[in-house]
């Protein structure tokens, strides 16, 4: 039987380099947050299947989150979109263009979050546990928090001087 490849990490967790700070203590970069989610996909009117997703956030890169679905095929399809989209969308409708989310409420799996995604190659509309991304997103949070994000980002000086004003 193949492996599935979402059993284990994309990558394999992150070891600690030294790099002997002043107190002679050694540092490394910190592992990256996953979790592999069960979602639910539209695929008909009444139909719905379900695709086993990766929720991926590295550190190295504080601003996005990427989503990995796996569509048992060997190619699978990435997303990846910025952690406030995805935090903000917990609260309300969030994003605008090829991602869409929002927070609803499900008879069957109770507060949920809606997740559109538009593409040349066609749309899809999925639908997750709330509780459980929240869960994975705070994860994220106490690895790299919104300030320290903020810290690791351009100036608004630095981004004035990029664009030429």
């Amino acid at each position: 039987m193949p492996r599935d490849p979402l059993s284990a990490s994309a990558n394999p967790p992150l070891a600690a380099t030294p790099t002997g700070d002043e107190a002679g203590r050694t540092t490394g970069a910190p592992a990256p947050v996953e979790e592999v989610l069960t979602l639910r996909i539209a695929l008909e009117e009444d139909l719905v299947g379900e695709v086993r997703t990766r929720f991926r956030y590295d550190p190295q890169r504080p601003y996005e989150v990427q989503l990995t679905f796996h569509l048992g095929r060997a190619d699978e399809a990435d997303w990846v979109f910025s952690r406030q989209l995805l935090r903000d969308g917990l609260e309300g409708l969030s994003g605008q263009g090829d991602v869409k989310l929002w927070p609803a409420y499900c008879p069957c799996h109770g507060s949920t979050l809606h997740l559109a995604l538009e593409s040349p190659h066609g749309s899809a509309l999925l639908e997750m546990s709330k509780a459980a991304v929240k869960s994975w997103l705070r994860r994220t949070y106490a690895c790299v928090s919104e300030a320290a994000e903020a810290a690791t980002g351009p100036t608004d000086e630095q981004l004035a001087q990029l664009v030429g004003f």
